[in-house]
């Protein structure tokens, strides 16, 4: 059975606690190459947006319709990348946590409260909560999903001019068949992220693989 989009009544329970809420959510968390990219979004309640949901659950027409209508109605919003450099230095997930943080912080007017699509933020310095599946029970979460998630698919398609070889502009970084082989054929560039699986075994002596 289908999940039903956010209608914005949990989104309205913390605004009546907090004040404003700032959803924070990121994209590329699992890819093999590129940044991973984090999205904060305060909604605006007096300018609602029809439609917004997790952005795996929209198509890519729908986050390209709905992305514009966050940033012109969105009270504030901010993107944060980090790139694979870091990702390899601290972790995936240390990384995606710098990054919410930064963009959370970024955020003018400053929050109340921020709503985690399940990754804690403890150095936050303002209240903040971590709920798995965030993204498909608020709608700032939800818009935080899609501005992720469109701002990084379109750097992977830039980034797959320089890069042809591995078909970003298709699979966006993720480890799809095409990405795969063509790692295996001709190795990982300098966006790849080295710790990742795939690297870790390309760069095994060929007897050990």
């Amino acid at each position: 059975m289908s999940l039903a989009p956010p209608d914005g009544t949990l989104d309205k329970k913390l605004q009546h606690r907090y004040g404003l809420v700032a959803g924070v959510d990121e994209a590329g968390r699992g890819a093999l190459a590129g940044p991973v990219t984090v999205a904060a979004v305060i909604l605006d309640p007096d300018r609602p947006i029809a439609g917004l949901d997790d952005s795996k659950r929209l198509s890519p027409r729908q986050r390209q319709r709905l992305a514009p209508l966050v940033r012109s109605r969105a009270l504030a919003w901010t993107v944060v990348h980090r790139g694979p450099e870091e990702i390899d230095a601290v972790n995936i997930l240390e990384a995606t946590r710098s990054a919410m943080t930064q963009a959370a912080c970024s955020l003018w007017p400053q929050p109340g409260l921020v709503m985690s699509d399940a990754v804690a933020l403890r150095t936050l310095p303002f209240p903040w909560l971590a709920e798995p599946r965030a993204d498909g029970h608020y709608q700032c979460v939800a818009a935080a999903s899609i501005l992720a998630k469109v701002a990084r698919d379109l750097l992977m398609q830039h980034l797959a001019a320089r890069f042809p070889a591995y078909g970003w502009e298709r699979n966006v970084g993720y480890g799809s068949p095409e990405h795969l082989e063509a790692l295996a054929r001709r190795g990982p560039c300098c966006l790849h992220r080295r710790t990742f699986a795939p690297m870790r075994v390309l760069a095994l002596p060929r007897e050990l693989v």
